[in-house]
């Protein structure tokens, strides 16, 4: 698990500048602290931040080169699989000199090309240069755990696995308005836009090569609704899933270094522990964020999953100051505004984490995968909402917080918005009415998936939405777990997507997704003999924070809040109309509804005081 950078110059004739390639490698340490690496020759320049995991000796320093010096090769992630080339590549001629997962990659790499790319079992972003050819190939894993970013500035190909390794080398820090938009109605810019202007991401399941000559080829070499249109009959659901989880979870314990989980005490993190306890493995240390509010918190059914394996068990609360400080923390390692709003606490209970550990295992993608969010109800029946439409004035409707939400969903009119704004926390009637925006983000990449997720799944639009999440949602979620865990120089490892169990979900019949209150039936039956009725039973809570309570009476957020309502933010044209003040007032009076409309705002308010100055004034933003 590492960082990456790179520079291209398409002027062949133009030096990399040595200092410039240092700065943006430095800039990425909190990724990895345990080495680095810098490879420079004429127009090209890699560089590379490690932190050891496999083969932790100095054998697996990186950039990489190939036997035969045609390769140079920087490498984030793992391959979980990778000793299982050994024989292959012995009998093609190849010496294997380390124990690590990169030499593995790359040998692959020069024996079949990208051809090799369906045999990894992992997650990935990696650079090669062919100095031969003159080719640089970037390339990402199937559904994007690692990160890649990349701009075409000044005749020049920069690309890193953070945004702010490329603005240290001088890449402008500007807001994009397609982004800002996106941003505001649909929580964060999907697909390979961002807030910035001219700043992308590699998609997941991508591969890109840029040629010297300025030839620029982009081309997808995994695609989902294909391998779920080729999956064949899985005959015993659970008796697969099960069994697939544990060999998942048994691939992902390939490590030189300890490995611990993210418990939140749900159903997803407590199958990853049941399944490492029925696999026999020993000593194994688990964290958790607890809250004081019992509504939020879980950490008792933690503790309890923790005791009933004897393995480790470490909680924290974050309030306060702790949690104002873990905010401004999370948005630098973030590069845009925090959305989740559990970004404080992930970062927090990953930091708690390292003295321990240097892996953790998580839950994620268990709710994108198999229908674990409520508001996928709403989409079985989308009939049944036009009647809720209809009657929102009644008392029930308008007071509950969940039904008040489905009444302003309700207003929702056409399929497919129904699934691009599932999502959303607030809908665009509620934007035009609070904050006087009706331009709607364009939403090309969000259309584009929601048409393949209808190809797949003719009229079902909660499978729809599952594969849309995935593409989307899913997205945004592993890029926080990267961040925030990364921020503490900590891998992190999601059992639920290994490609296996991501296509073969896709292609069950929905009754082994939806079937019960809760959702994802098939892993609630498959884990039923291994979890105790607390865990399987429990209400969803999921990792939720009462951030309207924190920012309006936490003293650690007093000082802010003033700041807030005088942000150099509502003087930019796209906030101008905003009243910031009447919905804070609302706020402070006990509406908790504006903590959906505050956040966005406040979070991106931390990000333009803390993050964009460090490269920009807020008045060059836009």
């Amino acid at each position: 698990m590492c960082g990456i950078n790179g520079i291209l110059h398409l002027q062949s004739q133009r030096k990399a500048d040595e200092r410039v390639a240092t700065k943006m490698r430095d800039a990425l340490e909190h990724r990895g602290p345990d080495d680095k690496g810098l490879f420079i020759e004429n127009n090209i320049a890699l560089g590379h931040r490690r932190l050891s995991i496999l083969d932790v000796s100095s054998a697996g320093h990186q950039p990489f080169l190939s036997d035969d010096g045609r390769f140079v090769m920087v490498y984030n992630g793992e391959i979980y699989n990778f000793r299982e080339f050994y024989p292959e590549l012995k009998s093609s001629g190849f010496d294997i000199r380390t124990n690590s997962d990169t030499e593995v990659l790359l040998k692959l790499f020069q024996l079949h090309g990208i051809k090799m790319l369906n045999r990894l079992n992992g997650m990935f972003a990696f650079a090669i240069w062919d100095k031969k050819e003159k080719k640089l190939t970037v390339i990402r894993d199937r559904m994007g755990v690692k990160p890649l970013y990349y701009t075409f500035y000044d005749e020049t190909f920069y690309f890193a696995s953070e945004q702010k390794a490329l603005f240290t080398a001088g890449v402008p820090l500007k807001m994009a308005p397609d982004g800002l938009e996106e941003y505001i109605f649909n929580r964060f810019v999907a697909g390979e836009n961002t807030l910035y202007q001219n700043v992308k991401k590699l998609l997941p399941g991508h591969i890109m090569t840029i040629s010297e000559d300025r030839k620029i080829t982009s081309e997808k070499w995994w695609d989902l609704k294909k391998e779920i249109q080729n999956q064949s009959k899985i005959a015993d659901p659970i008796d697969w899933f099960r069994s697939t989880f544990d060999d998942s979870i048994k691939l992902r314990m390939v490590s030189d270094v300890p490995v611990g989980v993210l418990l939140s005490g749900g159903l997803d993190s407590s199958s990853v522990l049941a399944s490492l306890h029925h696999q026999n493995y020993k000593d194994i240390q688990t964290f958790n964020i607890g809250f004081k509010e019992e509504e939020h918190n879980e950490a008792h059914l933690a503790k309890l999953m923790a005791q009933k394996y004897n393995y480790g068990f470490h909680t924290m609360e974050l309030e306060n100051k702790n949690l104002y400080d873990k905010l401004i923390k999370s948005t630098y390692f973030q590069d845009e505004p925090i959305m989740h709003l559990s970004e404080p606490h992930l970062l927090a209970v990953s930091q708690m984490a390292k003295p321990s550990v240097k892996v953790l295992l998580s839950g994620e993608g268990a709710d994108e995968l198999m229908g674990g969010y409520v508001r996928y109800k709403a989409l079985q029946y989308p009939t049944l909402l036009n009647s809720i439409a209809g009657i929102g004035s009644i008392e029930m409707f308008s007071k509950k917080p969940r039904y008040e939400k489905l009444l302003r969903y309700s207003q929702i009119k056409n399929d497919r918005d129904l699934v691009l704004f599932n999502g959303s926390n607030i809908f665009p009637k509620d934007i035009e009415n609070t904050f006087g925006i009706s331009h709607e983000p364009k939403n090309d990449y969000r259309k584009n998936i929601y048409k393949e997720a209808a190809e797949l799944y003719p009229n079902n639009l909660r499978r729809q939405a599952l594969y849309f999440d995935q593409h989307t949602y899913l997205c945004s979620l592993l890029d926080r777990n990267d961040r925030c865990t990364m921020g503490a120089s900590i891998e992190c490892r999601e059992p639920f997507l290994d490609p296996r169990l991501v296509i073969g979900l896709g292609s069950l019949e929905d009754k082994w997704l939806f079937t019960g209150k809760k959702g994802k039936y098939v892993l609630k039956t498959a884990m039923q003999q291994r979890l105790p009725e607390e865990i399987l039973n429990f209400r969803k809570i999921g990792l939720s924070a009462p951030w309207g309570n924190y920012i309006t009476k936490s003293p650690a957020f007093a000082e802010e809040l003033e700041s807030f309502s005088k942000s150099d933010l509502f003087r930019m044209p796209y906030f101008e109309n905003i009243n910031i003040n009447k919905l804070i007032q609302h706020l402070q009076s006990g509406d908790n509804r504006m903590t959906s409309y505050i956040m966005p705002l406040f979070t991106m308010h931390i990000w333009l005081k803390n993050y964009v100055e460090n490269f920009t004034s807020v008045r060059d933003l836009l």
